[in-house]
């Protein structure tokens, strides 16, 4: 059984081509699997593995209070091994197949109160650095956009006087994203001046550069936001996704139909922008047993 182990950790790195981390992750997957199937169920050949086998060893990892995701993790491990094992004809048949996924949780979405984004977008500007700053939080919240998509954003996808911005979002798909009138001017304020200040006499196309005038990176946005919630005192839990997520909320919150917020927000799938009609109803019910009399 080993053998057939190593020999699937050599096609994952070779023939896949994975990354060290993700072999690893394999190995520590499968070795809990094939230690349970030697200890547990005398297993001593994978053609003995039946269904019945991997149904009881999940069962086991939830009894230990694994998670939904982690078990769905592990199985997915499982699955592979036992295909790689029907591909070079060490078994007859794969016992993995027909076993439901389960289904994982899904957290809801940390979000910001409006009182919360009022601090964020009323920072005090006083140099270039800072009307950059005021100028990206206010893009973002404004448009939901990924941080990925905000620090790919070129000087030509803006239209500021038709008030929207051109971006690509994942899978290079092209999507237009209206631009609100707060968004606009600040960032025409940072137009007209402290990008200059920044870029000097580099040629630079994206829109928002770091204080050598080169492109911001996703690792410096995510300093610049926990630097200026520091200082303005947002002391809620704050990552670069919190805006997108707040956005969202925030536009259903007031009425906005669902699916111009999964357009706007480049979701592929409706089912992913509705994790955000549970975020307000969870806001509603925290308001009701806030302040009714009889909650």
């Amino acid at each position: 059984m080993w053998d057939d182990f190593n020999d699937f950790l050599h096609y994952l790195t070779v023939e896949r081509g994975l990354s060290d981390n993700t072999v690893q992750s394999y190995k520590r997957d499968l070795k809990q699997y094939l230690s349970y199937l030697k200890e547990r169920e005398a297993v001593t050949d994978f053609n003995q593995v039946t269904r019945h086998h991997i149904m009881q060893y999940l069962y086991t990892l939830n009894d230990k209070g694994r998670s939904p995701s982690t078990i769905a993790r592990l199985l997915s491990s499982i699955r592979l091994y036992h295909q790689f094992l029907v591909r070079e004809k060490k078994v007859d048949k794969d016992p993995s197949l027909h076993i439901e996924t389960p289904k994982k949780e899904r957290k809801l979405p940390k979000i910001l109160s409006s009182q919360d984004v009022e601090k964020l977008l009323n920072l005090t500007v006083t140099n270039s650095l800072d009307a950059r700053n005021k100028a990206m939080l206010e893009m973002l919240y404004a448009t939901g956009l990924r941080v990925s998509e905000l620090v790919s954003l070129k000087v030509s996808d803006l239209h500021l006087t038709m008030g929207f911005v051109r971006c690509l979002g994942k899978g290079e798909k092209e999507r237009i994203v209206p631009l609100g009138d707060m968004a606009r001017e600040a960032v025409e304020e940072y137009l007209q001046g402290p990008r200059q200040a920044l870029v000097k006499k580099k040629k630079t196309e994206e829109l928002f550069v770091n204080h050598h005038g080169n492109a911001l990176s996703r690792q410096g946005f995510w300093k610049i936001l926990k630097a200026v919630a520091k200082d303005v005192g947002v002391n809620n839990e704050i990552t670069p996704h919190t805006l997108r997520h707040s956005f969202a909320t925030h536009l259903l919150e007031n009425g906005a139909d669902l699916r111009a917020v999964q357009e706007m927000l480049g979701h592929a799938d409706i089912s992913t922008t509705q994790i955000y009609t549970h975020v307000t109803k969870t806001r509603l019910q925290d308001v009701y047993r806030t302040f009714h009399p009889r909650a």
